[in-house]
């Protein structure tokens, strides 16, 4: 059985700007670092970059994105920071909880969320979706 995710591995094309991005301007710790990849962590997350010079962008069209955790006393700063840094946006928040949907410089699709699955199942509990069954 399943129980958790264990890592999260992003091919990109340009190492150097990538830990810079991942580092720098989103605050993860750099662990190590290699010819064709390096190793961060958010908290709990490993995450390993990976150089792929042929990676193509993943913006445009697709839901699939990677969510990182941040605490709601954090939340305005950060969003604050990445804006002022010019970050693209790819979209804008439609759900309960302050979301930040931001692009790195591969055009990976990321998010940085304040909140909980328990927090986000009792908003829906409060306004489901439509078509929204809950089996707990």
């Amino acid at each position: 059985m399943l129980t958790g995710l264990n890592h999260l591995t992003l091919s990109v094309r340009k190492l150097a700007r990538s830990v810079a991005f991942y580092r720098d301007t989103l605050g993860l710790r750099l662990h190590a670092r290699w010819d064709r990849g390096a190793y961060l962590s958010a908290g709990e997350l490993w995450l390993c970059l990976s150089l792929d010079a042929g990676a193509a962008s993943s913006a445009g069209g697709s839901y699939t994105h990677y969510a990182f955790s941040i605490s709601q006393q954090d939340f305005p700063a950060f969003a604050a920071r990445l804006r002022a840094a010019g970050v693209p946006e790819w979209q804008q928040n439609r759900s309960a909880g302050d979301s930040l949907y931001f692009l790195d410089p591969d055009g990976h699709q990321l998010e940085a969320h304040a909140g909980s699955l328990a927090q986000r199942l009792a908003a829906c509990r409060a306004a489901p979706y439509p078509g929204m069954v809950f089996e707990d």
